[in-house]
């Protein structure tokens, strides 16, 4: 299959594709590809717009959204005058009109619960449309997200045989990019980022697998991940690496060593957090990953090019 990179796509290049385009055209720019990570029921960081568009602004290739619930479709920001979650009203369209938007393909978390596993801290509570059910998976192909990612936030209790369990269920109903893995130990105590799961992942059928960035997590080192990419490329299975422990608010010099110390490794997708001020990695941040693993000029060409394209 030959695409356009989508690091030069257009919007209208970007938001026609179907799942296999879409992976294939993030393969084809070669490490150069951004995903930022946003949480929607927080107060945007510009308070009329979303945070989605504040991420596209600095270089956001892929937008992922956290705490996303979809069987209540609510992201502040999209609509004028609906200022906290509870103004918001539950909009079916929601996701296709922040792809518009933004002219980037548009993905959620939803998690995996294991009813065994043993936490290592206080359990979060999820809302029935944030987990990874049949029915989440349905209702997030109906509203139009173009991937999902199987993942667990901050001691929610998502475990790696739960992640495998749901990435079976969901490529039976969900037809867009199936992302899995997680970014951090999600409050249980086991292996992140481990080649056993990693391959349990692959053989499952995962699209992408996600694994913490080199340096977020302790002992993940730069010869753990690039053995993960090797294995994942020889199955035509793409490598997300995530910076997801808060140092997305890290100084502009953190981000950039370790964007270009994941670069080497070889991952595919470089992740980006929402903890900033405020839903959203700070802006200088986003931009700073972005010139580190493509330049000023590819940068700008997606900062700059306009939706309407």
């Amino acid at each position: 299959m030959t695409v356009k990179r989508l690091i030069s796509c257009n919007a209208s290049d970007i938001l026609g594709f179907n799942a296999s385009e879409l992976k294939q055209s993030i393969k084809a720019s070669e490490g150069r590809v951004i995903l930022s990570e946003t949480i929607v029921i927080k107060e945007p960081l510009v308070g009329d717009i979303t945070d989605a568009e504040v991420a596209k602004s600095a270089g956001a290739d892929l937008i992922l959204l956290n705490m996303f619930d979809v069987f209540n479709p609510r992201i502040l920001g999209l609509y004028p005058n609906e200022e906290t979650l509870q103004t918001a009203k539950i909009h079916s369209d929601a996701v296709n009109r922040l792809r518009n938007l933004v002219g980037r393909p548009v993905g959620a978390n939803l998690e995996p619960l294991s009813k065994d596993t043993k936490l290592m801290s206080n359990q979060e509570q999820l809302t029935p449309g944030r987990s990874a059910t049949v029915e989440t998976f349905q209702s997030a192909a109906s509203l139009g997200l173009d991937f999902i990612l199987l993942t667990g936030n901050p001691g929610v209790g998502t475990d790696n045989a739960a992640i495998v369990k749901a990435l079976k269920e969901a490529k039976q109903y969900f037809p867009g990019i199936i992302m899995v893995g997680k970014m951090h130990s999600a409050g249980v105590d086991e292996p992140i980022g481990d080649v056993k799961s990693i391959t349990e992942f692959i053989e499952a059928g995962a699209d992408v697998v996600l694994v913490p960035a080199v340096g977020t997590v302790p002992g993940f080192t730069e010869a753990d991940l690039t053995s993960i990419v090797q294995l994942a490329h020889l199955h035509d299975t793409l490598v997300c690496s995530a910076i997801g422990t808060s140092q997305e608010g890290s100084s502009t010099s953190v981000i950039e060593n370790m964007a270009i110390r994941n670069k080497i490794c070889g991952v595919d997708i470089q992740h980006i957090g929402d903890s900033g001020f405020s839903g959203v990695a700070p802006v200088e941040n986003i931009y700073t990953m972005s010139q580190a693993i493509r330049g000023k000029r590819h940068t700008l060409s997606m900062i700059a090019r306009s939706v309407l394209r």
